[in-house]
Formats: C-alpha cells, structure tokens, sequence
C-alpha cells in the first residue's frame, strides 16, 4: 500500500462515442465514490482516442459530452480536477520521454494492442503501440498512489510500474530514485463489469455495430425498455444460485446490472427472482434502471446545452493540472538532463 500522504487518484474516459452504462457503472460511478476519500483527478483522454482515426467535429461533441457526463453523474468539480488531456502538454511530453524508458518486449505482450489491431496490425498506428506509454505518463504526471480498475486491467498498469521502477533505477545517481510512486491498483467490484446485451461474453463497446448490444445515457425510456427487452437470454428459468450462472453469461450479465444499479446483492437478486421467467425480471430491471438513470440523462442534456459552463469547468481543472504537471516535467527535465 502507498503511505498515508498520497492519496492522488488518476483515472480517464475516451471521448469515442456514446457513453453507455458499461461507462458508467465500470468507471464514472466508481469515480463518484472516491471523491469523497481521494484527491482525484478524472481525464477526458482524448489523446488515446486518436490512436484510432475519430471524425474532428464528433472528438469535439464527443469532449463536451464526456465532461457532462462526468458532472450529471454527480462528480463535483470543487473536489476533483476534471480536464481534457490534450490541453496539458506535459503528457505528450513524458509520454515521449516514457517512450524512451520502456522496452519493446513489454510492449509486445500487452493485449491491447492485439485486440484492437486485430489481423492488420502493419497498418496499426505507432500510437496505438506505445499507448501504454501515454497511459503510464498520465498516471505518474500526477504521481497518483491509486489508479482504478478492474480486475481485467491489471495489466494496464503493471506497465506503468514497470516505468516508474525503472526510471527510477536508471537515474538514481542523478536524483531519480524512488521519484515516482509505485501506483496501487483500486480493484474494482467484478459487478462493474458490464457485457453486451447481445453476447454475454463481451465487455459491452461503443465501438459494437448493433445499438441494441448496449444502454446508451442518452436512450430514453422507452428504448430502455425496448433494449432490455430483446436483450439475448436463455430459455431457462432464472437460477437458482451463483453456481448455476457460470454457464450462462447472458443471465448472469442481467443479474450483474440489476445488482449494481438496484444496490441489491447479487445473492438477493438470485433469491427473489429464482425460477420466474426472464420476462418478469426484464421488466423490473428496466424499472430499476430507468429510476437509476433518467435524472442522469436529463442532466446531461441539460448541461450539453450549457457549453459556457462546461468550458469553465474545463479550463479550471487544467489550470489546476497544468500547476502540478509543470512542476514535475520540470523536475524531470533536471534529472535525465535535457536542457
């Protein structure tokens, strides 16, 4: 565990689409609930987005939606520090030191990449490559203790261990050693977790070509109830307990975002809906999700509206980014000896 004193908290969102409750209940949620017990500092990293070619103009919206999000959400702007990326520029710049302090083989075994590339991997950009380069700048910028993720994205962040450990190493006889922090991960709960409704076994994408594969924050009531109504499940019954979910990952999905929303057990949920039909339990998972995200949604049209308030919050938190990144860029300059 990091010591007492450091209690930073990095996290970001891409601006590559509409934010769909995988979003929210995998990451803006959990950013929430930090607030309170953690400095923190929330991204909108739109640098990583453009590792894959976006459209100007939808990066732009795309930008403004993300912030608003984050607000309707419930973050608080007076207790976080909330910016987009690209206005700091002290992350491309220890990106590309990073650059330098990484080595290829880890590189080459992060699945990111292999997934995102996919079989065409020699038209792949570099920038999608060293990503996790970018991604570990942002993180140490800030010397955050605490990075949040899931259990799935653990590697994600053994490479910015890696990095920190070893520019540390490689320039302890000129002041690098223990410079930065080693940040712990925040595991967060596997309920965050959310597939598609389309294939239990996939994390629910904005990137998915079928809208019905996921619950956007803008879909109104009725395509909730639309949605999670031809979401794909089994002919069975619902189980009877966890041990009966493990073959079937549509119900167990399903159960996962009732849970999660509802802030019921996953064991309670088994429990009251054991052996009843999915029909009836689609039915009160819209409800309950309708309940849990409708004010959200009329806040974040609301303040999608509001682009002046936005903008504010905005360029507050990167001056607030900007002091803190600027020091550090600074003090790392010094000890690798640029001029």
């Amino acid at each position: 565990m990091q010591s007492s004193e450091n209690k930073t908290v990095f996290s970001g969102v891409q601006p590559t689409g509409s934010l769909h409750i995988g979003n929210y209940l995998g990451a803006i949620k959990n950013f929430v609930d930090l607030q309170d017990n953690f400095e923190c500092i929330y991204c909108i990293v739109d640098l990583h987005a453009i590792t894959v070619w976006q459209d100007p103009k939808a990066l732009k919206n795309n930008i403004i939606e993300v912030a608003a999000a984050y607000l309707a959400c419930g973050l608080d702007p007076k207790k976080v520090t909330i910016f987009v990326q690209s206005t700091v520029s002290a992350h491309s710049e220890l990106a590309w030191i990073f650059n330098c302090v990484s080595r290829m083989g880890w590189l080459n075994r992060m699945t990111q990449f292999k997934e995102k590339a996919g079989k065409n991997r020699e038209n792949a950009s570099a920038g999608l490559y060293v990503y996790p380069n970018l991604m570990a700048s942002d993180i140490l910028l800030y010397k955050a203790g605490y990075v949040p993720v899931g259990d799935d994205q653990k590697q994600h962040l053994e490479i910015t261990r890696d990095i920190a450990k070893k520019f540390n190493n490689d320039f302890s006889a000129y002041g690098g050693d223990k410079f930065f922090p080693i940040p712990e991960p925040l595991i967060l709960p596997v309920a965050s977790r959310v597939m598609s409704l389309r294939d239990g076994t996939k994390k629910m994408s904005k990137s998915d070509n079928s809208s019905m594969s996921r619950i956007n924050l803008l879909d109104d009531n009725d395509l909730i109830r639309k949605k999670i109504s031809k979401a794909k499940t089994d002919p069975l019954p619902l189980p009877n307990g966890q041990d009966d979910l493990r073959q079937r990952p549509e119900a167990a999905n399903l159960i996962n975002i009732f849970s999660s929303l509802s802030g019921i057990k996953k064991e309670e949920v088994i429990v009251k809906y054991s052996g009843k039909q999915f029909s009836e339990f689609k039915s009160d998972l819209s409800d309950v999700m309708i309940r849990k995200l409708s004010p959200i949604r009329d806040e974040l049209i609301r303040l999608k509206k509001d682009k002046i308030f936005i903008e504010k919050v905005l360029n507050e938190g990167r001056a607030k980014a900007e002091e803190r990144s600027l020091k550090v860029i600074r003090e790392v300059r010094e000890i690798i000896g640029l001029w």
